[in-house]
């Protein structure tokens, strides 16, 4: 598959996070409306089979990488002091340059992303319910004021989704097309208001760098591991669960809602337990097409691929017998 890094840039709120296993589900939409739904069942030919013809990492800050989700006491100078883990928290960023330097060392130049940074805000909107009959708010027990969380960038911030593309069943221009048409509709929950908007900069083919001899692989977005070869020992994440719903079209059957599905997220670390071949740059499986995932659409998939580099694990953990 194609290593590929698509540029973005915000120009709106956005409601829903723009994670890599949301934004491959609204890729599909986009899919479907431009080329039909038939080319769309033709692309999801043998995705749940480990046959993805596209797997979307996270939108993350030009420049960076997600920090690994290694323990602290891991990490260069660290240790397992509870206020030592509770800054680690607030560090969601290393610099990409770092990819080629010992994984330990790498907590020492990443990025704090507080809400308060000047990149990027969390905000409370806040709304009231309506009253789909009168079109009012109501009065006394019929005011029920409540607020939706915003995520809003800086003016000059510029973000890079990590991809991986099956060329052979979808052309980088056709991705292209894609990304550029969901950047002007608009991503996530609250789209049809204004929210979701962002500027396809450019997209890029992207060599492919990680650490000599590699044993373990950095996830660049959500991904299913489970059921798959790792070696349990020397895996560090942190799990997340995503509780879907259907948009679009089937937003309005007879069900949105889509059932849990537990993920990890981005930047972990995972070690497979046989040879791998690390130029492949991706890992996971794809879920769904049984009616798992939704039994209102039983031919839901979800995205459980995820974009990863072949790093290597710290050398302490050999010391521990890890």
């Amino acid at each position: 598959m194609l290593a590929l890094t698509a540029t973005l840039r915000p120009l709106t709120a956005f409601a829903t996070p723009l994670a890599g296993d949301t934004l491959f589900g609204q890729l599909c939409w986009t899919i479907r409306h431009g080329w039909g739904e038939k080319r769309l069942v033709e692309l999801l030919d043998g995705y749940t089979a480990g046959k993805p013809f596209l797997i979307v990492g996270d939108a993350l800050p030009s420049g960076f990488l997600p920090l690994p989700a290694l323990p602290s006491r891991h990490w260069q100078g660290g240790s397992d002091d509870p206020k030592e883990r509770k800054a680690l928290k607030r560090i969601a960023w290393a610099q990409a340059d770092l990819v080629t330097r010992p994984l330990a060392s790498w907590r020492h130049q990443a990025k704090d992303c507080r809400p308060a940074s000047a990149d990027f805000a969390s905000r409370a909107q806040p709304r009231n319910s309506l009253n789909r009959l009168t079109g009012a708010t109501g009065k006394g027990e019929g005011f029920s004021p409540y607020t939706v969380r915003q995520h809003w960038y800086g003016k000059d911030v510029q973000l890079e989704v990590h991809l991986r593309l099956d060329t052979s069943r979808l052309s980088q221009d056709e991705l292209t097309q894609a990304l550029a048409q969901l950047g002007l509709a608009g991503f996530g929950k609250d789209a049809s208001v204004g929210l979701g908007k962002f500027e396809l900069v450019g997209i890029r083919a992207l060599s492919l760098v990680g650490q000599l001899d590699p044993d373990a692989w950095l996830t660049l977005g959500p991904c299913a591991p489970q059921g798959l070869a790792w070696d349990a020992a020397r895996c560090f994440y942190r799990t997340l669960t995503r509780y879907g719903r259907h948009g679009d079209l089937a937003a309005r059957g007879a069900s949105p809602f889509k059932a849990p599905i537990l993920l990890v997220a981005a930047g972990a670390l995972l070690t497979p337990k046989a040879e791998t071949d690390w130029a492949r740059g991706w890992i996971g499986q794809g879920l769904g097409g049984d009616g798992s995932v939704s039994t209102s659409l039983p031919q839901t998939v979800h995205q459980g691929y995820a974009p990863a580099l072949p790093v290597r694990l710290p050398e302490s953990l050999e010391k521990e017998g890890v």
